[in-house]
């Protein structure tokens, strides 16, 4: 009823027509109709030419019939496909910029409308331009509960958006939404999953800038000194921006592509599992510990470049958040001079700062930190107890090179006291093999269960082969197969004394031995990370020198504080360090078996 009248009069004889194309026309015809003396509504400015007031509109013909309008309606999707037209008030205005603008670069709706609006957009654009009427779709899926099924009141799994947007906020709504599935497919939608994107994402993004915020304004950092050259900065520094500008180039192709479930995973990666759980963790002490000298400046302006080119890339998906983060970052440096990050240009890649051997290198470290730290997890030895050492296996002289690069990194991360390389493993290292099921009935399909049972007969020998050349060929029914590393899957059984584990083509052995010497260095940090919490408690600032009273205890606790007393006053800020025979109003606190009354006192 309320839908777009066909604007056509017809004469009482059903001989004359007339088609009116605008509302001044429609006016001039409303005027020749009141001078031939027919009783017509006058079309004022407001005048809605909705039904059923333009059926009250009498025209004239050209032989001084009455005409009156045919009562059909333009089917509703003539509106939406009328679009890139009614927009612009085209063509009787906006030419220029209906052109630049024609036909669309991007629409997107419901999989339900695609032969209404998709369909009559294409309709009107090839019969009035000969063009079609955009150049990417997509049709968006539908969101399901977390079990696929559709939602529904009566079912009791339907979701409150209100509800969860109040408690979660648009932005990790959208963020969620988006980083889970392809806009194009069903989306199976789990609440836990918003609160997950919550924590992992947004809340290591908060945790990060609250970092940098913090140590950023006890410097007085305000990134107004020139900038320290690249050449200049630590291999950390290098690497992250190094990786900051990949992910701009992935992001900014993702984007180009209409691909924002991949950008908005490139972002979320980058943001916890290398800006905040790797640089941060590793370059933590140059923010807080010594002078404000270059190095520092060095950090704080590699941090501030991170976070700040988030705040850009992440806009489109996260607007609210992103827009805050801008504005608490410029309102310091005062380097930006949009008011907003939605009217700042997209950051463009540098690519001399991309360095794709470093990135190997760091990306090695990474995999061989994480494999140590799975096998101290394993034996249940806290990362706080120093180890001896490491052996890893290197299948080639690149793989060295990139080992060696980082073994000081890879030591502090992991505490070891040394790296040490296994060229031949065959005498050291047993290593097993089974198929990837699943890769190789993608690949092979029935002829898997085949290739399966040669696998299972490997030897070292062709497993090593494998390892070296990502590579290996055999022979099934005549045929020669072609497999790669990822369609077996290889791991290495313990050795007497050592922890192994393998990912992809890197194993890490684990040597569990641990000495007094040992021994008492991890006593050592775990008192720092006691002292450190209490600390905390007392609610001192990081600046604040304490000095500390610790009453004797066994020899192995006496033997660990005295060895390690210069360690232990650097990281607490503790100008003294002295055991004592007895501690009034003493603070207890655990290590392992042993019970500790210490003292701290504010200088």
């Amino acid at each position: 009823y309320w839908g777009t009248p066909l604007p056509i009069w017809v004469s009482e004889d059903k001989k004359e027509q007339k088609c009116i194309g605008s509302i001044a026309e429609l006016k001039a015809e409303v005027q020749k109709s009141v001078d031939a003396g027919f009783m017509a509504e006058q079309i004022s400015d407001d005048f809605d030419l909705h039904r059923p007031y333009v059926d009250d509109i009498i025209l004239v013909s050209d032989s001084g019939q009455k005409m009156i309008r045919e009562l059909d309606l333009i089917d509703v999707w003539f509106d939406s496909g009328a679009m890139p037209y009614a927009q612009w008030h085209y063509p009787f205005e906006n030419e220029d910029v209906f052109k630049k603008s024609f036909p669309a670069d991007f629409i997107a709706e419901g999989v339900d409308q695609t032969r209404g609006w998709f369909f009559t957009l294409h309709t009107l654009g090839v019969m009035l331009h000969d063009k079609v009427a955009f150049k990417n779709v997509i049709a968006n899926g539908l969101v399901l509960d977390k079990k696929g099924n559709k939602m529904s009141k009566r079912l009791g799994n339907a979701v409150d958006p209100f509800k969860t947007i109040g408690e979660f906020g648009p932005d990790a709504t959208r963020w969620y939404m988006i980083s889970n599935a392809n806009p194009w497919d069903n989306l199976k939608f789990n609440i836990e999953g918003v609160g997950e994107v919550q924590r992992r994402f947004f809340g290591t993004l908060y945790n990060t800038y609250n970092f940098f915020a913090l140590y950023a304004n006890l410097d007085g950092f305000k990134f107004q000194e020139a900038s320290v050259p690249l050449s200049e900065r630590p291999e950390s520094d290098k690497w992250i921006l190094s990786r900051l500008n990949t992910l701009i180039k992935s992001v900014d192709e993702s984007y180009d592509e209409y691909e924002p479930t991949r950008a908005a995973r490139a972002i979320m990666d980058f943001v916890a599992d290398e800006m905040s759980n790797w640089y941060v963790r590793l370059n933590r002490k140059r923010f807080w510990k010594g002078e404000y000298n270059e190095d520092k400046r060095a950090a704080y302006q590699t941090l501030y470049t991170c976070l700040m080119t988030i705040a850009k890339i992440g806009a489109p998906i996260a607007p609210f958040y992103m827009e805050k983060l801008y504005q608490d970052l410029n309102a310091v440096s005062g380097l930006e001079q949009s008011e907003s990050v939605h009217l700042t240009d997209f950051p463009v890649v540098d690519e001399s700062l991309i360095n794709i051997d470093l990135e190997a290198q760091m990306s090695l470290a990474q995999t061989i930190s994480s494999l140590t730290h799975s096998l101290r997890k394993k034996e249940k030895i806290k990362v706080r107890q120093p180890l001896s050492k490491i052996m890893i296996p290197v299948l080639d002289d690149t793989t060295r090179h990139h080992v060696e690069a980082v073994a000081d990194l890879i030591k502090s991360e992991v505490n070891v006291k040394e790296v040490n390389f296994l060229d031949d493993t065959s005498g050291i290292l047993v290593k097993k093999v089974k198929p990837n099921f699943r890769a190789l009935g993608q690949k092979f399909g029935p002829k898997m269960k085949l290739i399966s049972g040669a696998i299972n007969q490997w030897g070292q020998e062709e497993i090593a082969a494998i390892e070296r050349d990502n590579l290996y060929n055999m022979v099934i029914d005549g045929e020669t197969i072609e497999l790669l590393l990822e369609d077996v899957e290889i791991s290495s059984e313990d050795i007497p004394g050592w922890a192994v584990a393998t990912e992809g083509r890197t194993t890490v052995a684990l040597d569990m031995t641990i000495s007094d010497e040992l021994r008492q260095e991890g006593i050592a940090r775990d008192l720092v990370n006691r002292i450190q919490n209490l600390r905390k408690d007392m609610g001192l600032d990081v600046q604040d020198k304490i000095n500390v009273k610790v009453e004797k205890n066994e020899e192995l606790i006496n033997a660990a504080i005295s060895a390690n007393s210069a360690y232990i006053c650097e990281e607490t800020q503790a100008l003294s360090l002295d055991i004592v025979d007895a501690i009034e109003n003493a603070q207890t606190v655990e290590i392992d078996d042993w019970t500790l009354n210490l003292y701290i006192s504010v200088r």
